[in-house]
Formats: C-alpha cells, structure tokens, sequence
C-alpha cells in the first residue's frame, strides 16, 4: 500500500464534501432507517465494509443516521446491474457498489474491465486515488449519486474443474460464469471460451452441478464461498481485471443531512474503505501469501502466470482492449494507462 494511500482518499472525499457541503438541508425529518446495498454479506471483505460504515456512522451521528445493509442487492430482487439505476431513483439510500455492477448505466466505469490494463495492486492505487480516480467521482456525481470514498473486491481470477489454465488453449471449450457486462463476454470469447452470463445466485448450483466449468472472482469469494466444494479445482492468478468499489449516497438523502452529517458519513466511507481494501489484499501481497497457500491447501492447483503467459492471453484480448477503449473514452484510456505506467 503506498503511504500517500490515505492522503490522496481523503482529498477526494473532502473534494466531495467541499462541492456539496453548500447545499441546504432539507427541511424534512431524517429517516428512522437508511437502506445500504451490497451484493455480498459480511463473510466477504465488500461486506464486512458496510457493516463497519453503518457502525461508524450509527455511533458518530448519536443514531440520527442509522444505516440498515441489505446483502444479495435484495433492494432490487438480486439484480446486480439494476442497483445504480435504483440509487439514483431513491429506492437504495446508500451502497457500496461494483464498478462491474454500475458500468451499464456509466460507460466509463469499464474501463476497470478493460482485459490486462492493471498487472498489480499498485496499478489499481494509481487509477483510484490518482487523477483517474477524481475524474470517475465527477462523472458518478454528473449521473445523480455521491460518491465517497474508494473499495476494493479484488483483482479477479479465473478458476475451473477441468484443467490447469496457463494459456488461452487451456480456456477453449470451457463454459465460465461470467458477470452481466458485455466485456466480460467479449473477452472469454476472444480467450476460446464459452461465456454465460449470470447472477452469483444462479452461478453456484451451476458449479456444483457441472452445467457450468468455470468462474472467475477474486480469491476472497473463491474461498469464503468455498468454491472448492463446487468443483473448482484449478485456480488461475492471471490478475486480469479489477473490481474497485464505491461508496455512494443518493444524492436527495444526501442533501437532507446537516453539513456536519454529511461530513460525518463521508469521513466513515473512507474509513471503511481502507479496512475493505486491506482485507481484499489480505494474504496476496508478497511476502505474505497466506492466502494463496490457504487455497493450495484445500488442494486446490493454483497457477501463477509467468510474464510471458501474460503477453499470451494481452494479445489474445488486444482486439476486446481496442474496441472498448472507443466505448470508455481514448483520453480516459490513455490517462489511465500513464497513471499506471508511473507508478511507484
């Protein structure tokens, strides 16, 4: 983690805080209870991070904000790529949100998607708490939600039952669960694959039951949903996209609150933030490793992809990377991979 982490996170909250603050409060009275959505409960890291926000939040405002999590984006019947569309129309309050999830309703949010963009966790630092970062909040705020502070699910890795993957060769014929965003389906395409996009909920009988080969998730699922039960044998760390998340209000009940409240809320996001992307990272950072070595021992293979495995599956992909390049926007695209390219 670098040491500028929890500088360069507050600046970009207090940037918030600063355009909003001005806004008057409501009137009205504060809710009894706020709804905070999440996709995952509190055995995952995502999880664990809003219950500790509403906690923070509960204790710091006396009660006069208390925040209910809602996992499995229950809020809206378990649909994933519904839950922005639902914050923006006050059906959720709070969330802290997949950039995968929210990139239907912001085109800009694939850019986390693009295939083989971030090789590390310095990477993915240098795009959410760098100027990259800054510019995604302005546009989240322009489509009618607050962001807040910056989380993390994790680099995503691809697992299966049927063989070690070390080479797009190894993924043809396979069928893998992939998430709702047409990327996703590019991509395992292009890589010889068989994509089927479906809902986490779907996805876990269709493991076990062998419908589906495949998966691809961060470590943290894999092991706290015990995939290994479900089949999946073969891990692959090939780290070829992150899922950063975002800590979001809606932008009425935002308003409603006291400028004080509001600052309250936005310093909790932070630091919740900090605590989802320490646990996501727990274990896979050199040199601890615990986590991996966890995984190996439920006798799980795990593959490392070596650098020049790497450059197989970036050309591979490269024709995926081109084209949604156009879709996020080239200046974004090439912002993000100098960010990445100066990273200490």
């Amino acid at each position: 983690m670098h040491k500028s982490f929890a500088s360069l996170a507050l600046a970009s909250v207090f940037g918030v805080v600063a355009l909003t603050a001005a806004a008057p409060a409501a009137a009205q009275k504060y809710q009894t209870e706020y709804r905070l959505s999440t996709v995952v409960g509190t055995a995952f890291p995502w999880g664990k991070g809003g219950e500790l926000w509403g906690k923070l939040v509960r204790e710091r405002t006396n009660g006069r904000i208390n925040i209910k999590m809602y996992p499995g984006v229950s809020l809206v019947a378990g649909d994933q790529t519904r839950e922005f569309t639902a914050i923006r129309q006050g059906v959720i309050d709070l969330a802290i949100g997949s950039t995968i999830n929210w990139s239907p309703q912001i085109k800009e949010l694939n850019l986390f998607s693009l295939p083989f963009l971030m090789p590390d966790y310095a990477a993915i630092d240098a795009l959410t708490h760098g100027e990259v970062g800054k510019q995604i909040f302005r546009i989240v705020e322009k489509n009618g939600v607050v962001p807040l502070a910056w989380g993390e699910n994790g680099f995503r890795e691809v697992t299966n039952s049927k063989r070690p993957i070390h080479a797009p060769a190894d993924m043809k014929g396979l069928k893998f669960r992939v998430v709702g965003s047409p990327i996703y389906n590019e991509t395992f395409t292009a890589l010889g694959a068989n994509p089927t996009q479906m809902s986490w909920a779907d996805a876990q009988p269709a493991l076990a039951s062998g419908a589906v080969d495949g998966q691809e998730n961060p470590l943290t699922i894999f092991t706290a949903a015990k995939m290994h039960t479900l089949g999946q044998k073969n891990v692959t760390l090939w780290h070829y996209v992150a899922d950063p998340l975002i800590f979001v209000v809606n932008k009425e009940v935002w308003e409603s609150w006291t400028p004080a409240d509001r600052k309250i809320v936005a310093d909790a996001a932070v630091e919740a933030g900090k605590e989802v992307i320490r646990l996501a990272r727990a274990g896979l950072v050199p040199p601890d490793e615990s986590m991996v070595k966890t995984v190996e021992g439920l006798g799980v293979n795990v593959v490392r992809v070596s650098a020049a495995e790497r450059t197989a599956f970036v050309k591979a992909t490269r024709k995926v990377y081109a084209k949604w390049t156009r879709t996020i926007g080239a200046d974004l695209v090439k912002k993000a991979e100098q960010s990445i390219a100066a990273r200490k």
